[in-house]
């Protein structure tokens, strides 16, 4: 008796599952049927599947309700002759009294002489038909519905011509179908042409339809690549993932011999960097005013599709100062506010929360992302800086102390400049060409402005600042103790570059020409006049700013990788001429040698014979690239163009893509020659866009020939030794 209980209730539950499952599947099915019309028949099979079994799962745990108690029950309320006790026919009876098993004895009798009743709960029929009815009705309309714009399914005529030979196959209707990443926002739509323009990595679907049915087709790209086209009934389909910006047409088997078909064309539209303007504050370099505690920071960052709604706020806290600087970085994350095109970020910083002092510099940076899907585009605003000024009684020892600290430490430090282009260098692949070589450039101005400042102390002069001519004491303001020696009437006064220039200009410009190159000449030739240093020092600085300038060529022409080398060494030398304790000044004249006035300007052509100036090397016809050849054979109209130069010209092309403006409309103007060579107006185009691309002439006048034995004979005069 109890297996035939536990049968009853598997029956019972089996029952009711199915009864639940075919009630709510009409649900799911209903939902199918729209997507496979609206999206694709893949994503509506999915939805269908995963909604029934869902259904499945929770009808499942409501038939876990027909337990051995709801059996029990079910028993006792239709069998009245049962005496509600029916709970002993699933009791063992060797755990039963005497009196309970005599009872046992009788339900069994009494249920062999009349079945139990069918307890399965019948199904609601009603509510079945009417959900399935609905459901019915649902996908009859979807599938059923005439196609509208931007929704797949409807083939639009071809304006491609149509051949004169009769049987060739030919496109009498089209539909090229878009549908974009889904990050993008943009709805997918059909083209009203084979053209078309779309986000880049939009998915392309081309519906096609041939009169007569031709035994092939494809789509032919002018980079050589080919989409075979798959047949489906009487249409032809292909799909494409939009990478590139690209050409193509639509070739049939069985059009061998014909015109070629109308080429097409396919713009994709790059997804653009993230732009972070900086809106609050209005400088780049802010300075700690008194009583200040907070430092506010607004920035606004825009994008073509999206910027999420979170950004990294990266804050790197400068303590220190020449040498000794040290970096602590935090970061935090802002979210920002407004729409997804335009988000705002703000934030409220604590500078004592963040350990900033006195002498402290705090550089905030922003950094934001797009969304496009898989890699996100990354962009980062310009750095802010706070500064909180030091004492300007402080005084530094050393090196230091003898200029006056004008420049920050961020600028002034030869180790921040390695720092700088150490990060530059790894930030080069994420960075454009254009924006890389303007912060190397500008790392570049910071080491020379540190290298004039150590080249002062060997008496170089400040590049770009004219020296004003020597006054008398009147004039200029002189006084006796204004820091000059004035020694006599042509004494020298010390400009503190080793400079020596006169206090008396009238005494000096006329007299002895010794008088003259006192009163006026500089003395930096001198290496002993033109220093503050020891020798062995100076010749360490020396070093130093020779390293200092390899170092600022390389990064002023955007090569951090190949300056780093040398500006290490610069540091090592520096670092060598702080620890130097001996520093003296040297006050002697230069002895330079007398000028032979007679040398000059004579006019003398004596043993010069002339001769004429040979012409000019022309290169070859041969030699001339591509695009040039092809100009100069487009020029007559009523020569026909040779096939030889469109092929060199479109391989050039090929190969030099990336250097052309519009790459794909010179393939096109070549493509339109290539169908007809008769065609003048073509013929014109081509050659305008070939001028655009062709090489510009050089700038500087081209190389002569070889010398001939007289201009050889004056090459080897120019480099033998003058007599002494």
């Amino acid at each position: 008796m109890t297996l035939s209980a536990t049968d009853r209730l598997a029956q019972v539950r089996r029952h009711a599952l199915l009864g639940q499952v075919l009630l709510g599947a009409a649900i799911p099915v209903a939902v199918g049927g729209v997507l496979w019309r609206a999206a694709s028949p893949g994503l509506a099979t999915w939805i269908v599947a995963m909604g029934i079994a869902l259904l499945a799962v929770l009808a499942w745990r409501r038939t876990r309700a027909f337990d051995t108690p709801w059996l029990v029950r079910q028993l006792d309320a239709r069998r009245k002759d049962l005496d509600d006790s029916a709970d002993l026919l699933l009791t063992p009876p060797a755990s039963l009294s005497p009196l309970q098993q005599l009872q046992q004895a009788r339900v069994r009798d009494r249920l062999r002489t009349r079945p139990a009743p069918d307890l399965r709960t019948p199904w609601p029929w009603a509510r079945i038909a009417a959900l399935w009815i609905a459901a019915t009705v649902v996908i009859a309309t979807a599938l059923l519905w005439p196609g509208r714009a931007g929704e797949p399914g409807v083939l639009q005529p071809s304006d491609e011509p149509v051949p004169t030979t009769p049987g060739i196959p030919h496109l009498v209707a089209q539909r090229l179908h878009v549908a974009p990443p889904a990050y993008t926002g943009i709805a997918a739509h059909d083209e009203p042409s084979l053209d078309a323009k779309a986000p880049a990595g939009s998915r392309l679907a081309w519906t096609l339809r041939f009169d007569p049915q031709p035994t092939a087709a494809a789509l032919v790209f002018h980079d050589g690549q080919r989409i075979a086209l798959a047949r489906d009934g009487d249409t032809w389909q292909a799909t494409r993932v939009l990478a590139k910006s690209t050409l193509y047409r639509v070739v049939a088997a069985g059009t061998e011999g014909q015109p070629p078909t109308k080429l097409h064309r396919l713009d994709a539209i790059l997804d653009r960097v993230p732009e972070v303007k900086v809106l609050a504050p209005d400088r780049g370099l802010s300075q700690v005013t008194v009583g200040q505690t907070r430092w506010p920071l607004a920035f606004e960052a825009r994008d073509d599709y999206g910027i999420t709604p979170s950004a990294t706020l990266k804050l790197t806290l400068a303590q220190g100062s020449g040498e000794n600087i040290a970096f602590k970085e935090q970061v935090m994350t802002l979210r920002g506010t407004g729409p997804a095109t335009s988000r705002r970020f703000s934030a409220s910083l604590d500078l004592k929360a963040l350990g900033m002092a006195v002498g402290d510099d705090l550089i905030a940076q922003l950094t934001v992302h797009d969304t496009r899907s898989p890699s996100p585009q990354r962009a980062q605003s310009p750095g802010l800086i706070l500064r909180w000024p030091a004492d300007l009684g402080q005084e530094s020892t050393g090196l230091e102390g003898l200029v006056k600290k004008v420049m920050p430490a961020y600028f002034r430090s030869q180790r921040q400049i390695i720092i700088d282009a150490e990060a530059l260098q790894k930030q080069k692949r994420s960075l454009p060409a254009e924006r890389f070589v303007q912060r190397s450039d500008a790392i570049g101005v910071d080491q020379r402005i540190l290298r004039l400042r150590y080249g002062q102390f060997l008496g170089e002069e400040a590049e770009g600042e004219p020296q004003p001519p020597p006054t008398n004491d009147a004039e200029d303001g002189h006084t006796d103790d204004d820091g000059h020696d004035h020694a006599g009437e042509s004494a020298q006064a010390d400009d503190g570059h080793g400079h020596g220039e006169a206090t008396s200009a009238t005494g000096a410009s006329f007299g002895r020409e010794a008088d003259v190159l006192e009163a006026y000449g500089h003395t930096h030739d001198h290496a002993e006049a033109a220093t503050l240093l020891d020798p062995e020092t100076r010749a360490t600085l020396k070093k130093a700013l020779d390293q200092m300038w390899q170092s600022e060529l390389h990064l002023r022409q955007g090569h951090p990788d190949r300056a780093l080398p040398f500006a290490y060494k610069a540091l090592e030398y520096i670092k060598q001429v702080q620890q130097a304790t001996r520093i003296y000044l040297a006050r002697v004249g230069p002895e330079l040698p007398p000028i032979d006035e007679t040398r000059r300007l004579g006019g003398d052509r004596t043993g010069i014979a002339p001769r004429a100036l040979g012409p000019l090397a022309r290169p070859q016809e041969d030699d001339a690239p591509a695009p040039t050849r092809a100009w100069s054979a487009l020029a007559n109209d009523r020569v026909p163009v040779d096939a030889a130069n469109l092929d060199a010209l479109q391989a050039w092309l090929r190969s030099n893509e990336a250097r052309v403006p519009d790459a794909l409309d010179l393939f096109a103007a070549i493509d339109e020659v290539r169908g007809d060579p008769a065609c003048a107006p073509c013929r014109q185009r081509l050659r305008a866009l070939l001028w655009s691309v062709s090489a510009q002439p050089p700038a500087q006048v081209p190389r002569r020939d070889g010398a001939d034995e007289t201009g050889r004979h004056y090459l080897d005069a120019l480099q033998q030794e003058p007599p002494r």
